[in-house]
C-alpha cells in the first residue's frame, strides 16, 4: 500500500503523523511511504531521517495526497486539505467529528474512509490512541492553568501551590479519566488542594485509593459542581464520551458564582467542550474572558510539546497503521473489533453511532 504523511497545517500544530520508526516498519513490510518535505521539523525530525530508511520526501502536500492510499495524520483534515482528499482514500487521524458539522460534510463529500484515533478501543475497552494525548493534555492543563492564573496573564495572581503561611490554590477537575487523573496528580504534586469529580463510583473508589492525600474525590452532579466552583481558582474540563459531543457540565450562570480571575482549561473542547461558554482557541490566542473567568480552550494542546507528543502518539498508532496497510481497512477492522470502533466513516458514509447521532441531531435543528 502507498502511505502518505503530510505536514500538519492546523495553526500552531507541530506534530507529525509518523516517526521514522513507524516508516521503517511499513517499508520493511513492503509498503511505499511518501513524506511531505519538512513534515517532521516541528517535532525535531529532519527529512533525511526519513529518506535514509527508504521513504520518499516530496515537495508538496498535494503530491502526498495524490499518491497515498492511506494518509496518516495527527489533526482532522483542514478545509484547505478537503479538495485533496478522494473517494475511497483511507485517512487515519484524530477527527473529533462531533465537534464540527462542516468537517463531516467535507469528508462525506470527498468520500473518504475515516478511521479516528479517538474511538479505537483495545480489548479492555480503553482508548489506546487517545490515552497518550490525554495524558499530555492533562499534565499541560495544570501547566497552562498555573500560567494564566498569573496576574499579567489575566488571572487572579494566585500561586498554585501557595507558600508557608499562604493558602494553596483550589483546583477542580471535572472527569476522572486519563486527562483528569493526570491533571489531578500534577496539581497535587505542586501542592494545590484538588477536588476530582466523576460520575462513576467504581472509578472514584480507584482514584481515591491511588491519589495523593491532597486530592479529594467527589461524585459529580450539578449541585456538587456548582458548590466546588465557588472556591475554585482553576477548573479543568476533562470529560469524554467517545465519538460523541462532550456533555455540558458548567453553564454561564455557574460562572457567576466563580471568583474573578479564576481560570478554566476546557480540555474537552476537541469534542465541543464541557463548559457552555467554551469556544475553540489557538496557541497564538489561547484565552478570552467571560463573566470574569479566563477561558483556555486550545483545540490542539499537545501540539505545543510536539516532540514528546509525536513520539507518544506514534508509539500507540503505528500498529494500527501497519494493520490497515497490510490488510486493508475492511479486513483489518473485521479481525480487530477495537480497530472497527475507530471506523467513523466508510466511503463517505457515517458508520459510527456517536457521530451519526450528532449528525442527525444537528440536521433536525
Amino acid at each position: 500500500m502507498i502511505v502518505g504523511v503530510p505536514k500538519e497545517v492546523k495553526e500552531n500544530e507541530y506534530r507529525v503523523g509518523m516517526i521514522p520508526a513507524g516508516v521503517d516498519q511499513l517499508i520493511r513490510g513492503g509498503h511505499q511511504v511518501f513524506v511531505e518535505k519538512s513534515a517532521g521539523i516541528g517535532s525535531g525530525i529532519a527529512d533525511d531521517e526519513y529518506t535514509k530508511i527508504g521513504a520518499k520526501v516530496v515537495g508538496t502536500a498535494a503530491e502526498v495526497w495524490k499518491r497515498a492510499e492511506l494518509v496518516v495524520k495527527v489533526k482532522e483534515p483542514q478545509k484547505k486539505e478537503w479538495p485533496m482528499m478522494r473517494e475511497g482514500q483511507i485517512v487515519l487521524t484524530y477527527f473529533h467529528f462531533a465537534a464540527d458539522r462542516s468537517l463531516i460534510q467535507g469528508c462525506m463529500k470527498a468520500g473518504i474512509t475515516a478511521v479516528a484515533y479517538e474511538t479505537i478501543t483495545d480489548r479492555h475497552g480503553r482508548l489506546p490512541c487517545l490515552t497518550p494525548m490525554s495524558e499530555v493534555a492533562g499534565k499541560m492543563s495544570i501547566q497552562e492553568g498555573a500560567k494564566f492564573l498569573e496576574k499579567p496573564m489575566g488571572g487572579s495572581g494566585v500561586l498554585l501551590g501557595g507558600v508557608p503561611g499562604v493558602a494553596a490554590a483550589n483546583v477542580v477537575v471535572l472527569g476522572g479519566g486519563a486527562v483528569g487523573s493526570c491533571a489531578a496528580k500534577v496539581a497535587a504534586g505542586l501542592g494545590a488542594n484538588v477536588v476530582l469529580m466523576d460520575v462513576s463510583m467504581e472509578r472514584l473508589r480507584y482514584l481515591d485509593d491511588v491519589m495523593p492525600a491532597n486530592v479529594m474525590t467527589i461524585y459529580s452532579d450539578p449541585l456538587s459542581v456548582r458548590k466546588y466552583l465557588r472556591d475554585a481558582d482553576l477548573v479543568v474540563g476533562a470529560v469524554l464520551i467517545p465519538g460523541a459531543r462532550a456533555p455540558r457540565l458548567v453553564t454561564r450562570d455557574d460562572l457567576k458564582v466563580m471568583k474573578n480571575g479564576s481560570v478554566i482549561v476546557d480540555v474537552a473542547i476537541d469534542q465541543g467542550g464541557c463548559i457552555e461558554t467554551s469556544r475553540p482557541t489557538s496557541h497564538k490566542n489561547p484565552t478570552y474572558v467571560v463573566e470574569g473567568v479566563v477561558h483556555y480552550c486550545v483545540t490542539n494542546m499537545p501540539g505545543a510539546v510536539s516532540r514528546t507528543s509525536t513520539f507518544a502518539l506514534c508509539n500507540a498508532t503505528i500498529p494500527y497503521a501497519k494493520a490497515i496497510a497490510n490488510k486493508g481497512w475492511d479486513v483489518a477492522a473485521a479481525e480487530d473489533k477495537g480497530l472497527a470502533e475507530g471506523l467513523n466513516m466508510a466511503h463517505g458514509k457515517i458508520v459510527h453511532e456517536g457521530v451519526k447521532e450528532f449528525w442527525e441531531r444537528k440536521r433536525a435543528v
